[in-house]
């Protein structure tokens, strides 16, 4: 079973554990845990298992774009868009600048996407939620509409809460607590 194998390979590859918590985040804070997912994501065997399950994972929503803040979310959504292309059912991948281009159009979406357009949002690890709503918020800038955010692993350290708040859901093939 995919999800089996991916667990298994979270845990192989890209879960550290610490007695103390010497993990810098994103976010800043020190944590025991560390998600490594590009150990994933950036290996055949991985993205592949990763687009399928992220694809099945936001596929009901039908969404008309995948992706996501530069650079976790880029290996997912192009393996969401392969897949979902296999599968008949073509997702159009797109990316998220962490700041708007200084030059020429000066877009921070780049992808085939026009105003209106219904975009899942996604992300490899969800701690606070902070870059997936630096990403919603230049969807929505775009006129896109933000039908989620799909995360591999949920840290669990109120990242759904802080979605919630801004009228976005999470969606995730894993919490932390599956893992460790």
């Amino acid at each position: 079973m995919l999800i089996e194998r991916l667990k298994a390979l979270i845990i192989e590859r890209s879960l550290k554990i610490s007695e103390e918590p010497i993990f810098k985040l994103s976010s800043g804070k020190l944590s025991k845990y560390y998600i490594d997912l590009k150990q994933i994501t950036l290996d055949p065997e991985g993205a592949y298992i990763v687009g399928k399950l992220m694809y099945e994972l936001i596929r009901e929503f039908r969404p008309d774009g995948v992706g996501g803040l530069t650079l976790g979310a880029d290996p997912i959504a192009y393996a969401v868009s392969f897949v979902s292309y296999m599968d008949g059912r073509p997702i159009k991948p797109f990316v998220v600048r962490k700041e708007p281009k200084g030059h020429g159009t000066g877009k921070q979406v780049e992808g085939l996407l026009k105003k209106g357009d219904r975009v899942a949002v996604v992300e490899d690890v969800i701690t606070t939620g902070s870059s997936s709503l630096k990403a919603v918020q230049a969807c929505r800038r775009e006129g896109l509409e933000v039908i989620g955010v799909f995360a591999i692993v949920d840290r669990e350290e109120g990242g759904k809460e802080n979605l919630h708040k801004e009228g976005i859901e999470l969606y995730s093939l894993f919490k932390l607590s599956q893992l460790i």
